[in-house]
C-alpha cells in the first residue's frame, strides 16, 4: 500500500508538468513532514550527495559532447559511413546505424543523437526509396544507443546512486550495445533488401572513401582514446573525461578550425545548464532515497521478496516488467533515480552484480524512448520531420521487439556484459 501511494503522489506531481527534481524534492519532504514530523536532516543529505568526486565527470562529458557537437563531426561522420557501405542495396540505411554508434560515444545521450543523425540522413533514406516510416525507425532506435554506448549519461547517475564503478559500467555498455547495433543493423538490411524500391548509390570511388574516411579520423579516434585509457587502466572514468573535453577542444580549434570564441562560451554555458539540472535530479533524488528509507519501504520490499521466496531470475523479470512499464510514462532519469534506491537492498541481497543490472536497465530504459505515449525520440522525430505520429510508432515498433530481444540476451548471458569490466580488473 506505501509503494502505491508513494508512486501516486510521485506521478501526480509529475503530471502537472512539475521538474523531476521538485517532484522528487516535493514528495521527499512531504514523507518526512508526516513521518518524522521534521525535514532538517535533509540539508545533511543533499550536501553529501554533491560531495562526490564522480560528479566532475558531468560537466567535462557533456562540454565535450557539446563542442563537438558544435564543430558538425556528424557530418564527416555520416560521410565516411556512407561511403563505405552506401553504395550497396540497404547500405544507406547500415550507414545510419553505423552513424548512431559512433555518435553515441561522442554525445552520451540518444536525444541528441536521433536529433543530430536524423536532420542529416532522413532526407537522403527517403531520396533512395527507403519507406518513410522505415527510416524513422532507423533513426529512433540508432538514437537509443546513446544511453548504452559509453559515454552516458544516465549510466553516470546510476553509478552515483549505486555506487557502481563509472569505468566499469562505460567497459559493460561496449558489447551490449554493438551487439543491439548489429542486431538493428541486420534487420535494416534485410528490411531494406525486401522493399523493391530502395535504391543503391553509386560506388563513389577508392579515393573518395580514403578521403572520407581520412576526414573522420579525428572523431572515430575518440572512443579508443576515452575507452581505452580506461581499459588499460591508464586513467579512471574521471580523467577519462577531462581527456575527453581537452581532445574534443583541440579538434575543434585547431583540425575543424569552425569554433570560435563565441561557440566556446555557448558550449560553456549549455554545459552549465545540463550539469546544474542533473546535480538538482542528484541531490533530490538523493532527498528520495533518504526518505523512502526512513518509512523502511526497501526493507518492506526484501520481506516481500523473501515472502514471495523469488530467485534471482524472478527479481529481475518482476523489475525488467515494472521497469517497461514505468517507461511508457516517465523519463529515462526519472526511472532510474525513482526506482534504484528503492530496489538496491534486494538486488545485493540476492548477489544481482549491479554492473549486470545496470546494463540491462539501460537496455530497458533505451525501450522507454521509443514506446509511446511519451517516447523522446518518438517527439523528437516528429519535431523534425512533421510527419504523422502514429507512422513514427509503426516504424519504430519492430525495433522494440528488436531491443526485447537483445535485452533477453544479455540477461541469458551476463558475460556479454561482464566480460570488459573483468577483464580490466574492475568488479574483482
Amino acid at each position: 500500500m506505501t509503494i502505491v501511494l508513494l508512486f501516486g503522489l510521485l506521478l501526480g506531481l509529475l503530471m502537472t508538468g512539475m521538474p523531476i527534481f521538485a517532484a522528487l524534492g516535493i514528495a521527499s519532504l512531504i514523507i518526512m513532514a508526516v513521518f518524522e514530523g521534521k525535514v532538517l536532516s535533509m540539508a545533511d543529505t543533499v550536501f553529501a550527495s554533491l560531495d562526490n568526486p564522480l560528479l566532475a565527470t558531468i560537466p567535462m562529458f557533456a562540454f565535450m559532447a557539446h563542442v563537438m557537437i558544435r564543430a558538425r563531426v556528424v557530418d564527416d561522420l555520416y560521410d565516411m559511413a556512407n561511403k563505405l557501405v552506401g553504395h550497396m542495396r540497404g547500405g544507406l540505411g547500415l550507414a545510419t546505424i553505423l552513424s548512431c554508434t559512433i555518435f553515441a560515444t561522442i554525445s552520451g545521450s540518444s536525444v541528441a543523437t536521433a536529433l543530430t543523425i536524423g536532420a542529416t540522413a532522413i532526407p537522403q533514406m527517403q531520396r533512395f526509396g527507403y519507406r518513410p516510416r522505415d527510416t524513422y525507425g532507423i533513426i529512433a532506435a540508432g538514437g537509443t544507443l546513446g544511453i548504452l554506448i559509453p559515454p552516458s549519461g544516465p549510466m553516470i547517475l546510476y553509478a552515483i546512486v549505486t555506487n557502481a564503478s563509472i569505468g566499469g559500467l562505460f567497459l559493460a555498455g561496449i558489447v551490449p550495445g554493438l551487439l543491439i547495433a548489429a542486431i538493428f543493423a541486420l534487420f535494416n538490411w534485410a528490411q531494406a533488401r525486401a522493399n523493391p524500391a530502395t535504391q543503391a548509390q553509386g560506388w563513389p570511388g577508392m579515393a573518395a572513401v580514403l578521403r572520407a574516411l581520412r576526414n573522420s579520423v579525428w572523431a572515430v579516434l575518440m572512443p579508443p582514446l576515452v575507452l581505452g585509457g580506461i581499459y588499460f587502466g591508464i586513467f579512471t572514468a574521471s580523467e577519462a573525461a577531462a581527456i575527453g573535453a581537452a581532445y574534443a577542444l583541440l579538434v575543434a580549434v585547431l583540425v575543424y578550425r569552425n569554433v570560435g570564441w563565441r561557440d566556446l562560451v555557448d558550449c560553456a554555458l549549455d554545459t552549465m545548464r545540463t550539469s546544474a539540472m542533473l546535480f538538482m535530479i542528484i541531490a533530490a533524488a538523493a532527498m528520495f532515497g533518504h526518505a523512502v528509507t526512513i518509512i523502511r519501504l526497501p526493507a518492506q520490499i526484501m520481506e516481500g521478496v523473501t515472502a514471495l521466496e523469488l530467485s534471482q531470475t524472478g527479481f529481475i523479470l518482476v523489475v525488467m516488467i515494472a521497469i517497461f512499464v514505468l517507461g511508457m510514462f516517465l523519463e529515462t532519469i526519472a526511472i532510474i533515480l525513482i526506482t534504484t534506491p528503492i530496489i538496491l537492498p534486494a538486488m545485493m541481497a540476492l548477489q544481482i552484480d549491479p554492473i549486470w543490472y545496470g546494463v540491462m536497465l539501460m537496455i530497458n530504459l533505451e525501450l522507454a524512448l521509443i514506446t509511446p505515449p511519451v517516447g523522446m525520440n518518438l517527439f523528437v522525430l516528429k519535431g523534425i520531420t512533421n510527419a504523422p505520429l502514429g507512422e513514427i510508432v509503426r516504424g519504430t515498433l519492430p525495433y522494440v521487439l528488436l531491443l526485447i530481444v537483445g535485452l533477453f540476451i544479455v540477461w541469458a548471458f551476463p558475460q556479454l556484459a561482464l566480460w570488459l569490466p573483468l577483464a580490466s580488473g574492475f568488479g574483482r
